[in-house]
């Protein structure tokens, strides 16, 4: 069965970081797109980030750009996500999911999907991680 688990959320000062993870299970994250999307009390859900990970392109949505870091460990078959200079609006439930890719009949092989930061693009889905930014 294919699932993915987050951890690392937790209550953090304004100014601090975190590193979350996302780890698959059931199957291996190559040729996936792994995304993190949050969302925040009496708001819509928002794209954060996306990782390619066969080329290990990423992808930052405008207000995350240059303080939150994507990244991955094969080995470890875990996508991250590190956030510095956290501010309060960053307080949400952070979730990640993976875009399936699809199979070349001329390569024989699959195909990873591009990177997008809309939900609807992802097909498996965690449960979330609270991220909470409070003095």
């Amino acid at each position: 069965q294919m699932q993915v688990v987050e951890s690392g959320g937790g209550l953090v000062q304004p100014g601090g970081s975190l590193k979350l993870s996302c780890t698959a299970s059931g199957f291996s994250l190559n040729y996936y797109a792994v995304g993190w999307f949050r969302q925040a009390p009496g708001k819509g859900p928002e794209g954060v980030s996306c990782l390619s990970i066969s080329d290990d392109k990423a992808m930052y949505a405008d207000s995350m750009r240059g303080r939150f870091t994507i990244s991955r460990d094969i080995a470890d078959n875990t996508v991250y996500l590190e956030m510095n200079s956290l501010k309060p609006e960053d307080t949400a439930i952070y979730t990640c999911a993976v875009r399936k890719p699809f199979w070349a009949q001329d390569l024989n092989r699959p195909v990873q999907r591009p990177c997008v930061l809309s939900r609807d693009s992802f097909e498996v889905w965690g449960q979330g991680t609270q991220v909470t930014v409070s003095s």
